[in-house]
């Protein structure tokens, strides 16, 4: 399995990757990050998609009929799993895509990538993001 170094550069060989980040969702930590950051800075992105990822997860909204905290847990708390697979954030010149890691203690961690829009490939991105995301060990 792969650990958090080896997940991010797995996430950067995908066409058009400019960057990459492992973030704690709760804190807004990055716990490893690669390539570039959209504003310069990767703690200030981390933040950023941090706080994206905690609207998704905690929001009732995005929950199905599945997901209503029927077993007592609320979303995002470390009761449950966060019932949102991933984010997709579409601007001008780029893709940015959150993909929540449910193999957590507390699925409080989501890798996050940063696509160029003329050379990525979404769909080849989504799915690769997916198979890393199940494969990542978090020590």
């Amino acid at each position: 399995m792969p650990g958090i170094d080896e997940c991010l550069m797995e996430a950067m060989v995908l066409p058009g990757a400019r960057g990459a980040a492992v973030i704690e969702w709760t804190s807004g930590l990055a716990l490893g990050t690669a390539g570039d950051a959209p504003n310069g800075d990767h703690e200030v992105t981390a933040a950023e998609m941090a706080e994206l990822a905690r609207l998704a997860a905690e929001h009732t909204a995005f929950g199905s009929a599945e997901d209503d905290g029927a077993d007592g847990g609320e979303a995002g708390t470390g009761a449950g799993p966060v019932p949102v697979e991933d984010l997709l954030l579409t601007t001008r010149t780029g893709y940015h895509l959150l993909r929540f890691v449910e193999n957590t203690l507390d699925d409080s961690v989501f890798v996050y990538l940063w696509l160029g829009r003329d050379e990525g490939n979404l769909a080849l991105a989504r799915l690769r993001l997916r198979d890393l995301v199940e494969r990542l060990a978090l020590v």
